[in-house]
């Protein structure tokens, strides 16, 4: 069990609770060991927003305690003094830390960030890189990892960096199976993109879901856009207007895409040479997915394998994605 810790700040925007309170927060996938405690960490009598008190059992001397650490947005760019102590206390422990938004002030306070490269809302980037000139301050991604410490952008690029934290984990399939039941957005592209899971589709009880369905279970095969619009009883130019609706990009590139993704499992979790591996995928040779792969996370599939090959579940062994994706929602 990895305890994960909250850090609450007073006043903090309650829509910076989602994303860890949702992925962090949620039940096991089935057949994973090892997942999260979230405890919910704040000083007493904190005010959630305006409107809110939080009624939390831990406090930050819990906080210190903890495996991970999660700072989301502060109300004030001038973090309170206990929260700097207790976050870097925690991380001084061997502690994992990351920040969402505006926490990334919390880190910097604490010293956390100095040499490091993060990054924060972009409204604040310049703030934060002339009040600390040791940070490498980038404006124009989602997240940095820069292992023990993780900054993500704005507000939802919490959700980016908290499934990145569980791709890192318990590997690709847990972490798009999490998004899969949380209804995530699409992919969405940025310079750190081969750091972001793929995504799945807006919805999974529309008309389209059981067309879907069947090209994930058959992704080995070549499958075409006019194969796809037979399932579905639509014509080509229909179901592109569906696609553009529903998931946000048209049937080719969305094929693509889960390529992608089912690659990306297959070299986390196999041995299997690239050959076989875009075989797996319905890609017609090894040169094909390298282009692919090139195009859409900027790596090769080599070196994508030797920096996420060690992503594995805490206990146990990643069920296939299928059982994940049986488990009820």
């Amino acid at each position: 069990m990895t305890v994960v810790a909250l850090a609450l700040s007073d006043r903090v925007p309650i829509y910076e609770l989602a994303a860890p309170c949702a992925i962090f927060g949620s039940r096991a996938p089935r057949g994973v060991e090892g997942w999260y405690e979230l405890q919910v960490c704040s000083p007493r009598n904190a005010r959630v927003d305006e409107w809110f008190r939080a009624a939390t059992e831990f406090t930050y001397d819990d906080l210190v305690q903890a495996d991970t650490v999660v700072v989301p947005a502060c109300h004030d760019l001038q973090p309170s003094r206990r929260l700097v102590e207790a976050v870097r206390a925690a991380y001084d422990r061997g502690a994992r830390v990351m920040s969402i938004c505006t926490g990334a002030f919390v880190l910097a306070e604490a010293g956390i960030l100095n040499e490091l490269r993060a990054t924060t809302h972009w409204m604040y980037a310049t703030t934060l890189a002339e009040r600390y000139p040791s940070i490498t301050v980038d404006p124009d991604v989602l997240y940095v990892d820069e292992g023990r410490v993780l900054t993500s952008a704005g507000k939802a690029a919490g959700h980016d960096l908290c499934l990145h934290v569980v791709r890192r984990d318990f590997g690709a399939a847990v972490a798009n199976h999490i998004a899969r039941r949380l209804v995530m957005p699409p992919h969405r592209e940025g310079g750190q993109a081969q750091y972001i899971a793929t995504s799945v589709p807006h919805s999974l009880s529309d008309d389209l879901a059981p067309v879907l369905d069947w090209a994930l279970t058959h992704l080995d095969q070549a499958i075409t856009v006019e194969d796809l619009a037979r399932r579905a009883h639509l014509g080509t130019r229909t179901l592109n207007r569906h696609f553009h609706a529903r998931v946000g990009t048209n049937p080719l590139q969305w094929l693509h895409g889960q390529r992608i993704r089912r690659a990306q499992e297959l070299l986390e979790q196999t041995d299997l040479p690239v050959e076989i591996v875009s075989q797996r995928v319905g890609l017609t040779s090894a040169a094909v997915l390298r282009r692919h792969f090139r195009r859409a996370l900027d790596t090769t599939p080599d070196a994508y394998r030797r920096t996420f090959r060690g992503a594995r579940p805490l206990h146990g062994t990643t069920p296939p994605a299928s059982s994940l994706d049986s488990a009820s929602a």
